[in-house]
């Protein structure tokens, strides 16, 4: 598909968030609990019965493996600290704010090992950031700042609108015909140290000048709509991005997805793929650059 930034697709777990935490103590995975996810659906999730550590490196032997197929950069995907919280049943902090904490930290020893590996990019995936306002605003950033500690090599965070479910799909319904959440966290965010935001904007109702708000930063901006089967053009790409260079300066935006390609055939994702990259040459040319 002829893609700048590569990443393994996360092929080797199971769900993007609970594959992590499978590695770490103090988690029982037996004996779950129900819980409402992103006040919006009822799962059976694991339960924190413990005191929560990193006891070895999770996905770090597959960066490796990753970072000898490529001399492109590559990026690697973590869940969030404030998503994680809001993943599972806690029965011993008590507090979604020192679990978070709690899970930082173990992110943070993770990323920094991924980082040793030859990882360019490591992005934090966060899609509760866009429900939870007061909890992002008053520590859900700080708590993604403390798992970036250290750092050296690009930090991003993801925040979609959730795909792949039929409630996802449903409460996007409600939203009406502006989605203005990143409106309650740009700002907090283009005050962090993060590099990079990652957002959907393709077939969404988000309004394109609300990345006005993190100006300056480094911008994921999604044109690839993961929730349909359909390929778009490249022309169609270019539409999109175009709108985004009102708002993102030219060296700032990275043409990406909206999210993940999980729920896609092999052939339809690098149908995807390819028209991204198809339309981001278009961009390229029309920039001279």
């Amino acid at each position: 598909a002829d893609l700048d930034i590569i990443c393994d697709g996360e092929q080797t777990r199971q769900h993007f968030v609970t594959t992590f935490i499978e590695h770490l103590s103090g988690v029982d995975f037996e004996n779950r609990k129900t819980v409402k996810i992103r006040n919006r659906y009822d799962a059976s999730v694991p339960v924190v019965v413990g005191e929560v550590t990193r006891q070895k490196a999770v996905f770090v032997e597959d960066a490796k493996f990753l970072r000898k197929q490529t001399n492109k950069p590559i990026k690697w995907a973590l869940p969030g600290p404030l998503t994680m919280v809001d993943t599972l049943y806690d029965d011993h902090y008590k507090s979604r704010e020192k679990l978070a904490w709690e899970f930082a930290i173990a992110l943070n020893e993770e990323a920094r090992e991924l980082q040793d590996a030859g990882v360019d990019i490591i992005q934090f995936d966060e899609p509760a950031f866009n429900v939870f306002f007061d909890e992002v605003n008053d520590w859900g950033m700080a708590a993604l700042e403390r798992a970036i500690e250290g750092l050296h090599c690009q930090t991003a965070v993801h925040i979609c609108y959730g795909y792949g479910i039929q409630a996802n799909t449903d409460w996007k319904k409600t939203l009406g015909s502006e989605w203005r959440q990143y409106e309650e966290i740009f700002p907090k965010i283009q005050k962090s140290k993060i590099d990079i935001v990652s957002l959907e904007c393709h077939n969404s109702n988000v309004p394109l000048n609300l990345m006005e708000l993190v100006r300056g930063k480094k911008v994921m901006v999604g044109a690839i709509d993961v929730a349909t089967n359909a390929i778009e053009t490249p022309e169609e790409v270019a539409a999109t991005l175009r709108k985004a260079l009102e708002f993102v300066d030219a060296e700032n935006l990275y043409p990406s997805t909206n999210c993940g390609m999980a729920p896609l055939s092999r052939n339809i994702a690098r149908g995807k793929l390819s028209a991204l990259s198809a339309g981001a040459e278009i961009i390229r040319k029309e920039l001279g650059i």
